[in-house]
């Protein structure tokens, strides 16, 4: 954990559909879409731990939406704290 990473501090925020000593998932404040956050602070989860936190993201995904979602694991703005999205789709 550090002082200056807004996952790390996880502040509440947005609703919050799923918390457990492994993550958290909860509305993304800046996309509006579920979003699972890992409760350590690093960039590479084991494979062990990615794949249960997707799950659980998935989960969510089903039931909270967005419809016909895809899962992004790029670090775009918080590159130095693992997170996924479940985004939605274009439909062009």
């Amino acid at each position: 954990m550090t002082a200056t990473c807004e996952l790390c501090e996880a502040a509440p925020l947005t609703p919050w559909w799923f918390e457990d000593d492994v993550c958290w998932v909860a509305e993304c404040e800046s996309c509006s879409v579920p979003m699972v956050v890992w409760r350590h602070h690093s960039p590479h989860p084991p494979d062990d731990v990615r794949t249960t936190m997707l799950d659980r993201l998935r989960e969510v995904a089903d039931e909270h939406g967005p419809p016909d979602y895809w899962i992004d694991e790029v670090l775009r703005t918080i590159p130095e704290h693992w997170h996924a999205h479940a985004r939605r789709r274009r439909r062009f």
